[in-house]
């Protein structure tokens, strides 16, 4: 059982490499995989609080501030105050986050045609349901 955790790992690691590789490639040495997370959500919501941004990626709030930093210094996204309540604040992504996300769409589905390549669409489906509970349950 316990071959399951260095398993993930391993797929992990294999993945994490394969994003750094594409964005080197790309001339994006700056960013890292983690930041992939907060853009998806950003390609979803459009703008989102770091406080919402960490609770969908299972981050803490410190974590966030240092991605989202890092991401506003190279021009990805950028902070605006809310025009209801001036206390929140929303990351938004900038027209170079924009722009970005045909590259990040491009990575993401080479990303899984790699991690995938073994597999038949039966056992694709099935892998993805078994992460799923396995994650549902370390939840609890």
């Amino acid at each position: 059982m316990q071959k399951a955790l260095s398993l993930i790992s391993r797929i992990h690691e294999k993945g994490n490499k394969f994003i750094v590789d594409s964005l080197n490639k790309n001339g994006l040495a700056g960013l890292v995989p983690s930041h992939g997370d907060i853009l998806a959500v950003l390609y979803v919501e459009g703008k989102s609080t770091m406080h919402d941004i960490a609770k969908k990626i299972h981050r803490t709030k410190p974590t966030i501030t240092v991605l989202v930093d890092k991401l506003e210094k190279l021009g990805f996204v950028k902070r605006e105050k809310s025009l209801e309540d001036n206390r929140i604040t929303y990351i938004a992504l900038t027209d170079k986050g924009l722009e970005f996300k045909v590259l990040f769409d491009e990575i993401s589905i080479n990303l899984n045609k790699m991690l995938y390549k073994n597999l038949s669409d039966e056992e694709s489906l099935l892998i993805d349901h078994l992460l799923e509970k396995m994650a549902e349950e370390s939840n609890n």
